[in-house]
């Protein structure tokens, strides 16, 4: 009988989208051989999952789960190639299925989470079956699993295109409902000053000399507008430094909304769907008119 590799296993697997174990089981089944093993699991998958691992997934949905106590959540991002896929049933049970998975098996990161078990099998087999009955690609992105120093507060938007879980401590339902909508419509980048990435600030700061030199401002006055534009930056992108969406004299922050309530926000969480995922944008106009300018060349 033929070994059967782990490097086998994983080219199978890259072709096929299958799990791993089904990959291993088709390889002996086929003694080794990989053309007849990708042949037995289209047989058990379908055709529809064999090349769908290679399609960039961008869409999907963002589930979140809190516990009834408030005191433990997850918030989950699972994408998929169209925005078709994203609103159908079992599509969005999975998410919610994993979510709670998060939250409740605390695994050590998404491969872990996979492994899960759900349903019948797992929570990777339960994906690939869905991936070979709609036929589009869909994988589990990431998540965050929160135990709550206060009571956690959760806000989906847009379609589950935009999540927020928030962690506030003191205060109301209200308020913490508040502070998760003001999130999802102000994206903050980090809770404080603290939080911002130092290369975002120099990037800033860099920005704002060359500007001012552009400008023809005296070199002795560089540093002074840099460091102010920097401190504009940090009030725009931390959520402390942000003006509450629903303040009323338009000049309330957030911390000085939550000082006013005896509140604060230990942390949170923004997911918007597919953000970083580098999405291919088909130009079908092109497309028609380059397999036109083909066919006439062929004449």
């Amino acid at each position: 009988m033929a070994e059967i590799t782990a490097s086998m296993v994983k080219e199978l697997r890259e072709k096929t989208d299958a799990p791993m174990m089904e990959c291993k089981k088709a390889l002996t089944e086929a003694g080794g051989d990989m053309v007849k093993a990708e042949e037995i699991l289209r047989v058990k998958l379908g055709n529809k999952a064999t090349k769908a691992a290679a399609r960039v997934a961008a869409e999907g949905i963002v589930a979140i789960y809190v516990s009834g106590d408030g005191k433990l959540g997850s918030i989950f991002e699972i994408n998929s190639e169209t925005d078709f896929v994203a609103k159908n049933d079992e599509f969005i049970k999975l998410a919610a299925d994993c979510a709670r998975l998060a939250a409740e098996k605390a695994p050590a990161d998404v491969a872990a989470l996979s492994a899960l078990p759900l349903g019948d099998g797992t929570v990777e087999s339960t994906r690939t079956a869905l991936v070979g009955k709609i036929g589009e690609n869909m994988s589990a992105r990431r998540f965050v699993r929160v135990a709550a120093q206060g009571k956690l507060a959760s806000y989906i938007h847009g379609g589950s295109k935009i999540g927020v879980l928030v962690d506030v401590v003191g205060g109301d339902d209200q308020l913490a409902k508040d502070i998760a909508m003001h999130i999802a419509a102000s994206k903050p980048k980090a809770l404080d000053s603290s939080g911002v990435p130092a290369e975002l600030l120099d990037t800033e700061r860099r920005i704002a000399i060359e500007k001012a030199r552009e400008a023809g401002k005296p070199d002795a006055m560089l540093e002074k507008i840099a460091e102010g534009t920097v401190q504009k930056y940090l009030k725009d992108v931390t959520l402390l430094g942000q003006v509450f969406v629903k303040a009323e004299d338009g000049k309330q922050t957030i911390e000085q909304l939550l000082k006013a309530r005896g509140a604060s926000v230990a942390g949170f969480t923004l997911y918007m769907v597919g953000e970083g995922i580098e999405k291919k944008v088909n130009d079908f106009a092109a497309e028609v008119a380059a397999q036109a300018a083909a066919a006439a060349g062929n004449k």
